[in-house]
């Protein structure tokens, strides 16, 4: 992939960069696993009567048991934010219960808009690639959802060195994980130019 740059248009600002068949396909297959989880998890969402007729959907008031999902759509409200015993962990469990049942629809649906914009807009075979603002800041939270997902499997935290030995069998995917955090930086230093 090329680095991204930016081109003034009479159409408006447009952010461009190149990838090469390879990548595409990479990229193309990372980001459809993701949204494929987000749409499992979206279909396993129990039917509320109330929904049906408010037309205000509600989703799961369950975390997510899969660690991938989990991390993409965490709890409102986490333990270390507030001290407490047994009861305020029960009171804690009713809050993101509630808050998930509300909003972890809309936010699914964000996710998958998102994630829907890179599948459009990189080409299957590779090529140019040419953004809208719009189209770059979904790029953003796309890329940013594939990253969480790779680190997630591959137990990247903040005690992971920069490099793994080559025997680490996660070493093919760390490098992976480091070309899409190069593509996202690349694509936040050209929006802040």
């Amino acid at each position: 992939m090329r680095i991204w740059t930016r081109k003034n248009t009479l159409g408006g600002v447009k952010f461009r960069s190149e990838m090469d068949p390879h990548e595409a396909t990479v990229l193309r297959s990372l980001v459809s696993s993701v949204l494929g989880l987000l749409e499992e998890r979206a279909g396993s969402a129990p039917d509320d009567e109330l929904a049906a007729i408010t037309g205000i959907r509600s989703g799961n008031t369950a975390a997510p048991e899969d660690e991938v999902l989990a991390r993409l759509l965490p709890d409102f409200h986490r333990p270390d934010q507030d001290p407490g015993g047994v009861d305020a962990s029960d009171s804690r469990a009713d809050v993101n219960g509630a808050l998930r049942g509300l909003h972890e629809p809309d936010i699914i649906d964000t996710k998958l808009a998102a994630g829907s914009v890179i599948l459009a807009t990189v080409p299957e075979n590779g090529g140019k690639i040419l953004l809208t603002p719009e189209q770059a800041d979904a790029w953003l939270s796309a890329l940013n959802d594939v990253r969480l997902a790779l680190g997630t499997n591959l137990g990247i935290d903040s005690d992971t060195p920069d490099e793994l030995d080559e025997n680490d069998p996660r070493a093919p995917h760390f490098d992976l994980y480091h070309w899409l955090t190069w593509m996202q930086d690349s694509l936040v230093q050209v929006l802040m130019s």
